[in-house]
């Protein structure tokens, strides 16, 4: 296992951990600072959701409180746009650009949103490929009788990498949704400024994410190939 971790195709994921590191720095430091700036409206997060949502005639998705900080989402199943309990209850112009942002995916759902829709199928292969794949991946590596497996690692990590790759356009667009409904009477012009700043750091927590996963499959491929 040694080898596996610490050869030389690990400096091909130093780039994309980097990013990783510095988005999560930056979601954490923008929201804190648009968290603590309320907006003149004095709308809540939840009530902002519950207008969206009403306005887009989707009076049975409901808006409900989660424990915790940036566990904002939209569960397409249950049709619950879930915000956390610091967005859910503040006026401020982050928990705004937040609520907002989660009711642009329920749009989506309602209007088929064809990333979104492939995306939803993609979850439970993308949760078993993240599983299995590298210990998959280790016993082929390790034991040369049975290398194919190595190949069914990487098979079950390329899922992976196609749920975060078609996550990109699906997070891209319900920002945009968000962006433009805040500007119709949410928002004023310098506060929608705010917002964009605040989605667009969360905005790169899911490019670094991508990133590191791709950089991880070109490591497996390369790893794989010197075995041959």
């Amino acid at each position: 296992m040694f080898p596996f971790f610490f050869d030389w195709t690990m400096v091909l994921l130093l780039p994309a951990m980097a990013l990783a590191f510095w988005a999560q720095i930056k979601v954490k430091s923008t929201y804190h600072r648009y968290s603590e700036i309320q907006s003149r409206s004095r709308m809540t997060g939840q009530q902002a959701a519950r207008r969206i949502l009403d306005a887009n005639g989707l009076g049975d998705v409901r808006v409900e409180a989660v424990a915790g900080a940036l566990t904002d989402h939209y569960d397409p199943r249950t049709k619950v746009v879930a915000l956390s309990e610091p967005v859910y209850g503040s006026n401020s112009l982050a928990a705004l650009a937040v609520a907002a942002h989660e009711t642009g995916h329920a749009v989506q759902h309602q209007t088929g949103y064809p990333a979104l829709a492939l995306r939803a199928r993609l979850v439970p292969v993308a949760a078993l490929g993240s599983n299995l794949a590298i210990p998959l991946f280790l016993i082929g590596l390790m034991i040369p009788s049975i290398s194919w497996m190595m190949d069914l690692g990487i098979l079950f990590f390329s899922a992976a990498v196609v749920f975060h790759l078609v996550t990109l356009p699906v997070e891209f667009d319900a920002s945009a949704r968000a962006i433009r409904v805040l500007a119709n009477g949410y928002l004023a012009e310098d506060e929608v400024k705010g917002a964009k700043k605040v989605l667009s750091a969360a905005a790169w927590t899911y490019i670094a994410a991508a990133s590191v996963a791709l950089l991880q499959l070109v490591r497996l491929l390369l790893i794989r190939q010197s075995r041959d």
